[in-house]
């Protein structure tokens, strides 16, 4: 069966994963809507221009008076939201065939809200996905589906973003089906909730007493959708792109540089030497 879908995305990896699902299982995305200007993804229009020429897109904050009447005018079957930061009302719930859905990197219920690689930063081992009925409130409607991976080799933004990728698109693959055939999904245990409230100043900046492993997996949370890692070094603030485990023996201090290069440097952790690379 071939499907109408109107996607709800302000963020290009986003749109990709709605994109790609549709593409490989014949379905129709009739529709795009995004945010203008500036959202915590980025800015919208560079969004736009990664956009296909022949797509349609809408460009609007107004879900209600704007987004509504013209998602309804393309009478889809399945809305798919995928980093998407706002409250869908209602009147856009109301209108798709088999209903609406949202794509969360995250082990629903753990993880709700706007910084779900939170619980990477402060200690989780997995990196998960779930894809669930968009319900009133953020990431709480029944799971259609969900898969949990330990952390990537790639221990950086780069590498988590490509394991949420795989993992939401098996998601899709197996939530859209039960969506259709009228399944209602497995509901959210709230005893088993949790939330993923915006990093703070101080938790961008690392810490480099602490375990290499600590170190990058918080670099690697706070790097997902940009480079946001940082760290206090010859006595000034620098941007920390990515790091990388250095194979050799250091009796140094915690915190100490090793060695200093172009574009970055190498220092002693708690355990072992770390390479950082600089924004």
């Amino acid at each position: 069966m071939s499907l109408r879908i109107v996607g709800l995305n302000a963020f290009l990896p986003g749109f990709r994963l709605v994109h790609e699902f549709a593409e490989r299982n014949g379905h129709e995305l009739a529709l795009v809507v995004t945010l203008p200007q500036t959202t915590r993804y980025g800015a919208a229009d560079p969004m736009v221009m990664g956009l296909p020429d022949d797509l349609n897109v809408l460009i609007t904050r107004k879900l209600r008076t704007v987004a509504a009447p013209v998602i309804a005018a393309m009478q889809p079957d399945v809305v798919i939201s995928a980093a998407f930061p706002r409250l869908i009302p209602r009147e856009i719930l109301d209108i798709p065939k088999y209903g609406a859905i949202n794509c969360h990197p995250s082990p629903l219920p753990a993880g709700r809200g706007p910084t779900p690689q939170r619980l990477i930063y402060e200690g989780d081992e997995r990196v998960a996905a779930t894809v669930h009925r968009t319900a009133a409130e953020f990431d709480t409607g029944a799971i259609l589906a969900q898969r949990i991976a330990p952390l990537p080799d790639d221990l950086n933004g780069t590498g988590l973003m490509e394991s949420w990728r795989t993992l939401l698109s098996e998601c899709l693959d197996e939530a859209v089906p039960r969506l259709v055939a009228g399944d209602p999904g497995d509901p959210q245990d709230p005893a088993a909730a949790s939330e993923a409230p915006l990093f703070t100043d101080a938790e961008r900046v690392l810490d480099l007493t602490e375990r290499s492993r600590v170190i990058r997996r918080k670099a690697a949370a706070l790097n997902v959708t940009a480079p946001s890692a940082q760290v206090h070094l010859d006595g000034a603030t620098h941007l920390v792109t990515r790091t990388d485990l250095v194979d050799t023996d250091s009796t140094a201090a915690p915190g100490s540089v090793l060695e200093q290069h172009a574009d970055g440097w190498t220092v002693q952790t708690a355990d072992r030497p770390l390479r950082l690379t600089r924004g």
